[in-house]
C-alpha cells in the first residue's frame, strides 16, 4: 500500500529512518546531483541535499502521511548513516569529507525538527562512497573513490583519521563494521573483491579476500542481526549472495538468488530476522526471506521510474507486534522520487 511520494530537489540516492525514540517517524532523504557551472573553463560541481521528512503511515489525513519538516544543502551525498547509539547522522560526500549532523527538536514538535552540525573532516582528495558506524559509535568506516579504506575515531569535538589505506584497486562501494566482532571490517568493491581486515594490525591485516564468487562489482554488505555467523553481500552481477562465515578464512556462499538488477543496497528487517529489502537499481525494489531453504522473492515494488537506489525500514513497536504494519521508504536517482509504502506479504512469514 501506498503511504506517500514526492520529487526531491536533486536526484535521489539514500534514505535513512532515525531508529532512536522519539524520532522513528523522522525519514531523512539525501541526493547527489552533477551540475554544471557557467564560465570560461567548464567546471562540475557535485551538489546534494539532506531533507527531514515526518512519516506518519496510518493518518487519515493524507497529507500529513509524508511531510517535509527541514532541508540542509551540502555537497553531494553518496550515503549516509544513524550513530547506533544516538541521532547523530554521518554523511560521506563527493568533497571527500565526512559530515555528523544531530537531530534535534528545538520547541517540541515536528515543526521544529532540524539537523545541527557537530563536526566535519576531511578524510581524503577522494570521494567518500560508503559509511559505517561501529556499534559502540566511537568508529567509523569510509570507503573511497580511490580504492582505500578509512577509519575515522569519533573526538569529543572532532573527527580524526585513525588509518586509512589502499584496500581495492578501485572504487569501494561498500565497507561494514562485524556487530560482534568490531575489530573486523568487511569491504566491497568494484574490483568484484569482498574482503574482510583485521583493525588489531598496523596497517590492517587482510582475514580474506574472495575474488571468484562476484562477477561485477561488490555493492553492499549487512550481517544477519540474529545469526553473526551469516552476511549477505549485494553486486553489480544482479545476485544477492548469502555467507556462511564460521571459517573466517575462508567463508563459504551457501545460496544466491538472481533479482534482476544490480544489488545496490540490502537492509535486514527490523524485528524479522530472516526478511530483506534489496535495492535492484534497474530492476526497483523486491522483499527477500533468506531463511532456513532456498532465498525466495516474497514482494516486489516496481512504481519507481528510474535507478533504485535508496532503501530502509522503519523501525516502530506497532510493527514489531504487527508485521502487517511495516513501513518503507525508497528512492530513485534520475526521476527523484522518494516513496513510502507498506509491503503486502510479510505476514505469511
Amino acid at each position: 500500500m501506498d503511504v506517500g511520494s514526492c520529487h526531491l530537489g536533486g536526484n535521489a540516492d539514500a534514505v535513512e529512518f532515525c531508529p532512536h525514540r522519539p524520532f522513528r517517524h523522522i525519514l531523512a532523504a539525501a541526493t547527489y546531483t552533477l551540475q554544471e557551472q557557467a564560465g570560461e573553463e567548464q567546471q562540475q560541481d557535485r551538489a546534494g541535499t539532506v531533507s527531514l521528512f515526518s512519516v506518519d503511515a496510518g493518518a487519515e489525513d493524507e497529507s500529513r502521511r509524508l511531510r517535509l519538516l527541514h532541508s540542509v544543502e551540502t555537497a553531494g551525498v553518496f550515503d549516509m548513516k544513524w550513530s547506533p547509539t544516538a541521532p547523530l547522522l554521518a554523511q560521506a560526500d563527493a568533497h571527500g569529507r565526512l559530515v555528523l549532523r544531530r537531530l534535534e527538536q528545538e520547541d517540541g514538535s515536528d515543526e521544529g525538527v532540524v539537523l545541527t552540525d557537530v563536526c566535519a573532516g576531511d578524510v581524503s582528495s577522494s570521494m567518500c562512497l560508503y559509511v559505517d558506524w561501529n556499534q559502540n559509535a566511537d568508529s567509523l568506516s569510509v570507503g573511497l573513490s580511490d580504492g582505500s579504506l578509512s577509519v575515522i575515531s569519533m573526538r569529543e569535538d572532532h573527527l580524526e583519521v585513525s588509518e586509512q589505506w589502499a584496500a581495492h584497486q578501485y572504487e569501494v562501494w561498500t565497507c561494514y563494521f562485524d556487530r560482534a566482532r568490531p575489530h573486523l571490517l568487511y569491504s566491497g568493491s568494484d574490483d568484484c573483491s569482498f574482503s574482510c581486515w583485521d583493525l588489531r594490525e598496523s596497517p590492517s591485516n587482510v582475514v580474506f579476500r574472495n575474488k571468484k564468487s562476484h562477477t561485477m562489482g561488490v555493492c553492499c554488505i549487512t550481517q544477519n542481526p540474529m545469526e553473526g555467523n551469516m552476511l549477505v553481500t549485494g553486486s553489480y552481477d544482479e545476485y544477492l549472495r548469502v555467507w556462511d562465515m564460521r571459517s573466517m578464512a575462508k567463508p563459504v556462499n551457501e545460496k544466491s538468488l538472481n533479482l534482476g538488477g544490480g544489488v545496490w543496497r540490502i537492509k535486514y528487517h527490523p524485528s524479522i530476522a530472516d526478511v530483506i529489502l534489496a535495492a535492484c537499481m534497474h530492476n526497483g525494489f523486491a522483499i527477500v526471506k533468506v531463511g532456513t531453504g532456498d532465498a525466495t522473492v516474497m514482494e516486489t515494488y516496481c512504481k519507481h521510474e528510474s535507478l533504485a537506489y535508496g532503501a530502509d525500514w522503519q523501525t516502530s513497536e506497532v510493527a514489531e507486534d504487527n508485521t502487517d504494519s511495516s513501513v518503507i521508504a525508497t528512492c530513485s536517482f534520475y526521476d527523484r522520487l522518494l516513496r513510502v509504502w507498506q509491503p503486502e506479504n510479510l505476514c505469511k512469514t
